[in-house]
């Protein structure tokens, strides 16, 4: 695909998204909505998001330490602040991902390739951890929620992760994967391929350290669900918070997928759609979602004070050494 392509896929989206928040959407409602929007409620979904933040930089330390990257959990935790303040300019929060593969690849050189790895192997079992939560989600719901329209979505997911999990760990997969071969080496990407195929088949060996990681990932996302029932509730929608695990996991998914600059309009939409499949309102629902934006707006701030504070620094250095 072209970056043309893309960026022709992106406005369609974004104009489909934006058009069906319109058809959907009261501004005027919605104005009335934010402005009755509890603080304390909006508060305890930042605070949530916030505090989770250095639990993820001790997941990725332990991930870092099995390949002999050492690295303090502050650090990284700051590492992680700066990464939620790019992805609010760069495609969805895996352009964030590659801020922190950068920034820790100046820190340990030549490491580039395992530290990329050690950043998606995060991601992939954040999905296969976000897909449990998902399932644990729709059993919870069965009887009180008709949910069954977004099982297809589920499913999609699920089917990747396995899809991924079958590549990496399994030997198996060995010859299938030596078949692109000829192709990496027109493209000279066999070696950095090979390497970052080898860096995340290494923890094939450490099925405690892969449990471990797992089960602190799905703590945290069930833990940063009840930021987006906190956002709800700000806004009046008291729903049972088991609905949110439903919705919670499918957000965070649909959130990976670049369809547009940060999520502008989808995360919206995809908020009026599922509230409004459980009895939520429209407008309702847009405030819902428009609060959670704002919620992953303050989670970046850190990161921008910590650039705005290193670019003075780099900037007071440059004026010393002219001097």
């Amino acid at each position: 695909m072209t970056r043309r392509t893309r960026q022709v896929g992106t406005l369609v989206l974004t104009a489909a998204a934006i058009a069906y928040l319109f058809w959907k959407v009261d501004l005027d409602t919605t104005l009335d909505v934010l402005r009755d929007a509890s603080l304390g409620w909006f508060a305890l979904a930042v605070a949530i998001m916030v505090l989770t933040v250095p639990v993820l930089a001790l997941r990725w330390r332990w991930l870092l330490a099995a390949h002999d990257i050492r690295e303090r959990v502050p650090w990284l935790t700051r590492a992680y602040f700066v990464a939620y303040t790019a992805g609010q300019v760069l495609p969805t929060s895996l352009g964030g991902d590659a801020v922190r593969v950068v920034e820790t690849g100046r820190r340990h050189p030549g490491r580039t390739t395992v530290i990329t790895g050690t950043v998606l192997l995060e991601r992939g079992l954040g999905g296969a951890a976000t897909v449990a939560l998902g399932a644990v989600g729709f059993l919870l719901s069965i009887g009180r929620y008709d949910v069954s329209a977004y099982l297809w979505l589920e499913g999609v997911f699920v089917f990747a992760t396995l899809a991924l999990a079958f590549l990496f760990f399994a030997r198996s997969a060995r010859p299938l994967l030596r078949r692109a071969q000829p192709l990496l080496d027109r493209f000279r990407l066999e070696k950095p391929v090979r390497q970052f195929y080898e860096g995340i088949h290494h923890y094939r060996g450490q099925p405690q350290l892969l449990g471990r990681v797992l089960g602190v990932t799905f703590a945290v996302q069930a833990v940063r669900i009840l930021s987006i029932w906190a956002a709800a509730r700000a806004v009046g929608i008291d729903l049972d918070p088991r609905i949110y695990y439903v919705f919670g996991p499918l957000l965070f998914l649909v959130m990976l997928v670049p369809f547009t600059l940060n999520g502008l309009a989808v995360r919206e939409a995809f908020f009026v759609s599922f509230l409004g499949s459980v009895g939520v309102g429209a407008s309702q629902a847009f405030a819902a979602g428009f609060l959670y934006f704002l919620v992953t707006l303050l989670l970046a701030f850190p990161g921008a004070v910590i650039m705005l504070r290193d670019g003075l620094r780099s900037g007071r250095r440059a004026e010393v050494g002219h001097g």
